[in-house]
């Protein structure tokens, strides 16, 4: 398995608390940085991208 490269994502707070990292590629997982031994959960491309389209559309 390829390892993933994590990054914050843009939604998260800026003040450091409820953060979640993201890791896009062919399909994309999103982790919790305050439980990352959790786990991640891990989406189909469309499926984020999806996801983001209908997130960005309830911003306006």
């Amino acid at each position: 398995m390829t390892e993933l490269s994590w990054h914050k994502s843009s939604y998260s707070g800026g003040n450091g608390g409820d953060c979640v990292e993201v890791a896009e590629g062919a399909t994309t997982a999103v982790r919790d940085t305050q439980n990352r031994d959790l786990g991640h959960l891990m989406f189909p491309g469309s499926e984020w991208t999806a996801l983001l389209g209908t997130v960005r559309a309830a911003e306006l």
